[in-house]
């Protein structure tokens, strides 16, 4: 129970999709939730790269297909349904190697009735993916390998293929950009730089760009680093772990799995713990 000597942890997340289910997963352990939308999907106008990996597909000049995000996945081949037969797709798939990296592209192939080859274990990043690649020796020199991007360019999974002999083929199939009404999320910021938070909580690395970027706008981004720096920063997995510690903020928490259930739980059992130790670190400073 929540008291004077203990006061419900008030936390802040930067979840768009689901913000509602955040909402609801942080009251239900006590804490008093602020829920910001700080990105939105937006498909790619007159994506001529689908249709240029539709091309090399139907040539046989695709030899892998890289899967990285559920979205983006079933994004890309409803938009090559868009111009070609569904069966010719799947059955150019089904002469290539598939991977992914995550569960969620694997529930989306599944549902096409695609063959899955790879799959990379958690926490699901490129790196995961590259070492499972390698582990299972999967044949990368001299073949053509096909990435869907997931919101923005991957240089680092890219760059591994590469070094391992792979022609690579990006997919971008769509980007993030931030909410039409940014209102909440500059409401946010300026909280944060006003002490209104306890947790600060991050469910991609996109979250912290559209946050560093309102800030900026706003022109308080240095004022917003110092203030959540005083403040819990729970992270969803390495890829947001990555993001926000080269922004001179490293999480305090991940998750033991990196599902947003396991995050909201195991971030409102401790974050009092790390709460206070951050703040008695910072006083012996």
């Amino acid at each position: 129970m929540n008291d004077a000597q203990n006061p419900p942890l008030r936390v802040c997340s930067f979840e768009s999709r689901r913000g509602g289910d955040m909402e609801q997963l942080l009251r239900r352990c006590g804490a008093v939730p602020t829920v910001a939308a700080s990105m939105r999907e937006v498909p790619l106008e007159h994506n001529t790269a689908v249709y240029d990996f539709a091309a090399q597909l139907f040539d046989g000049r695709i030899d892998a297909l890289i899967c990285l995000t559920g979205v983006g996945t079933r994004a890309m081949l409803e938009m090559v349904c868009t111009r070609f037969e569904r069966t010719r797709l799947l059955d150019a798939l089904d002469a290539c190697c598939i991977i992914v990296r995550g569960p969620k592209p694997v529930a989306v192939l599944r549902e096409w009735g695609i063959r899955i080859d790879y799959r990379a274990p958690e926490p699901n990043t490129w790196r995961e993916l590259v070492a499972m690649l390698d582990a299972e020796r999967v044949p990368l020199q001299g073949r053509t390998v096909a990435v869907q991007e997931y919101g923005k360019p991957s240089p680092d999974l890219c760059s591994a293929l590469q070094q391992r002999g792979a022609t690579v083929v990006t997919v971008p199939v769509y980007r993030w950009t931030l909410p039409e009404d940014t209102a909440a999320l500059e409401q946010a910021v300026r909280q944060t730089t006003e002490s209104a938070f306890d947790v600060l909580m991050f469910t991609s690395a996109f979250q912290l760009s559209s946050v560093l970027q309102v800030a900026e706008r706003l022109g308080i981004r240095d004022e917003w680093l110092a203030a959540a720096k005083q403040c819990v920063i729970a992270s969803i997995g390495p890829t947001a772990s990555e993001a926000l510690s080269d922004a001179g903020l490293p999480p305090d928490l991940e998750p033991s799995h990196p599902k947003m259930g396991h995050l909201v739980k195991e971030t409102c059992d401790t974050a009092a713990a790390l709460l206070a130790a951050k703040r008695t670190g910072n006083a012996t400073k």
